[in-house]
This record gives C-alpha cells, sequence and structure tokens, in this order.
C-alpha cells in the first residue's frame, strides 16, 4: 500500500485564539454607543394623555421643534388646575410662554427660525381656554407654526 504525501494529525489541539485586541474592540463598542446614544432631553413634570386622532404626520426634525406640555403636575393633589411647562419647568402664566420662544431663538441658525415647530403636547382633559391663551401667546413672537401632539386611533 502507498503512503500518502500528507500526514493526519490525529488528536491535536486547536491553538489558543488570542485575546490580545478584546479590550480595544470593547473600547470602540463602548465608544460607538456612547456617541450615537440620545439621551432624554427633558423630564415631563405635567401627566399628558395626548387625544387619539385619524391622520398623524410625524416631524421630521426634532432639533427644530420647541416642545410645550399643558396638564395637570404629576405631583398635584386631585383637582388641580393644568399647568404649562417648557422644557424642566412649570410657568406661572401663559405670559411666560413668549420668554419661552425668545430664549430659544438665539440658540439656533438664522437659516433655521423659519422652520421651527411649537409642539403643543396637551392632556385631553385640559380646557381650552389655557390652549388658546399659550396660542395667543405664540403669536405675539410670531411663532406661528404650531403642531397638536397626538396618539393614532385605535381601530375597534
Amino acid at each position: 500500500m502507498a503512503k500518502s504525501k500528507f500526514k493526519k494529525d490525529d488528536g491535536g489541539s486547536a491553538p489558543a485564539i488570542s485575546t490580545a485586541s478584546l479590550p480595544d474592540i470593547v473600547f470602540m463598542l463602548l465608544f460607538f454607543f456612547m456617541v450615537t446614544t440620545v439621551m432624554k432631553e427633558q423630564d415631563i413634570i405635567v401627566d399628558v394623555t395626548k387625544p387619539e386622532a385619524s391622520a398623524i404626520t410625524k416631524l421630521q426634525n426634532k432639533s427644530l421643534v420647541d416642545n410645550i406640555y399643558i396638564g395637570i403636575p404629576t405631583n398635584a393633589p386631585k383637582g388641580s388646575s393644568p399647568r404649562i411647562q417648557t422644557d424642566d419647568q412649570l410657568l406661572n402664566s401663559a405670559l411666560q410662554v413668549q420668554d419661552f420662544i425668545l430664549k430659544k431663538r438665539p440658540q439656533r441658525d438664522p437659516e433655521d427660525l423659519d422652520k421651527v415647530v411649537t409642539s403643543l403636547k396637551v392632556d385631553k382633559e385640559t380646557p381650552m381656554g389655557i390652549v388658546t391663551r399659550v396660542k395667543q401667546e405664540l403669536r405675539k413672537v410670531d411663532a406661528l407654526k404650531i403642531n397638536y401632539s397626538a396618539t393614532p386611533k385605535r381601530e375597534k
């Protein structure tokens, strides 16, 4: 019988896997997730149960959206009146909405000012009077693009 040219390796173990590059991979993944993660911008202090709507469109550029929340504060006693929240603070009156909008404008590019949308996230039990006062204050500072936030209507 003829002998084969190649020798069979019986029972040899596989070479050990090098872990020298493992810390580099871990730090690369850590850096990737740190860069791509979006942090929560603000804490919502008021309870907002959005109304349902049948036609909803998503806002494209969230950096050009000013959010105004209107609802009863989360830690308020039962029967409290709705309050207005901008960023992380409760406003005492609708008159302070102007200050909120005027404070945000210098932080944006002048080219983007005409694209800014004010999103009203209003609790569905909130009286329309407070929403009307907020809209009047927005009109005074020429913030005319208003979006009403809602949830999609559920099919029954």
